[in-house]
């Protein structure tokens, strides 16, 4: 069986506080996106993870795709399997490619064996996958809060308006993007703000990570700077980073942004 998972943005990201257990409370709108890896799952002898397309630090035996398996298998008598991985979306991007993966493999798994799982359950096996991971099972807009693994329905919709993601030649350490975050309350929520007209966003709805990430990696903020500078309406850092996505009232030609290795999508 073969599926295809989405990447997301972030409209917005507020880091409240830290919480005793060493994670963060956040808020943040999840809006997927149209760029994608593709994914499959058969039968096979032993079960294993294949990987190819874009590299993925780290040994493929810790892929998430394979830790989704093996929380399923410890509950249900599934057979082995061979999970093959084309990957396609930006790694340390902020656009959670990783959750997406592990997502739709647990809803691969959900499918071809008739387990028939719920939303709710399948939710709670990728929540400790990962805080975004829950949120591609359902796959949809999404205020998220606390450890950003709780939702709620967002009706924001942006398909009226044209949307552009860079991606510079840089990997974000997520870990190193939340030591140095400061948690701090915001003078107003993001599930009052995002409900605004786009054209009002700008300034008011923020991604805390900007503050140190732009100050470690200057290229980032410029890329920030050049979408506006071409006419953008909002643009923003997704997540930790490195991706900056913008949104525009009319279609766009960003060339300058197609040369110094930036990799340049109409999501």
């Amino acid at each position: 069986m073969l599926s295809f998972p989405n990447a997301k943005i972030n409209l917005g990201l507020n880091i409240t506080e830290k919480r005793a257990d060493g994670y963060h409370n956040l808020e943040t709108v999840f809006y997927p996106i149209n760029i994608k890896d593709a994914v499959e799952i058969t039968d096979n002898e032993h079960t294993s993870c294949k990987i190819h397309g874009i590299d993925i630090p780290g040994d493929a035996n810790d892929n998430l795709c394979l830790k989704a398996y093996h929380l399923i298998k410890a509950d249900f008598d599934i057979p082995s399997q061979q999970i093959n991985l084309l990957k396609n979306i930006p790694v340390g991007a902020g656009l959670g490619g990783g959750s997406a993966d592990c997502a739709f493999v647990i809803k691969l798994i959900n499918e071809k064996f008739n387990l028939g799982l719920s939303v709710d359950e399948m939710e709670n096996y990728a929540r400790q996958l990962g805080a975004d991971c829950a949120f591609f099972i359902e796959n949809k807009p999404v205020y998220a809060f606390n450890k950003g693994d709780e939702f709620e329905k967002c009706e924001v919709d942006l398909s009226a308006w044209f949307k552009v993601l860079v991606k510079p030649p840089l990997h974000v350490s997520t870990a190193d993007a939340y030591a140095l975050v400061k948690p701090k309350k915001p003078l107003q929520s993001l599930k009052e703000i995002i409900h605004l007209s786009p054209t009002t966003w700008k300034n008011k709805v923020i991604n805390d990570f900007e503050i140190s990430v732009f100050a470690k990696y200057p290229q980032i903020h410029q890329i920030k700077t050049n979408l506006y500078d071409a006419g953008a309406t909002f643009a923003l850092m997704s997540g930790s980073g490195s991706s900056v996505f913008a949104i525009f009232n009319e279609p766009v030609k960003l060339p300058e942004l197609e040369k110094d290795n930036l990799v340049y999508y109409n999501i």
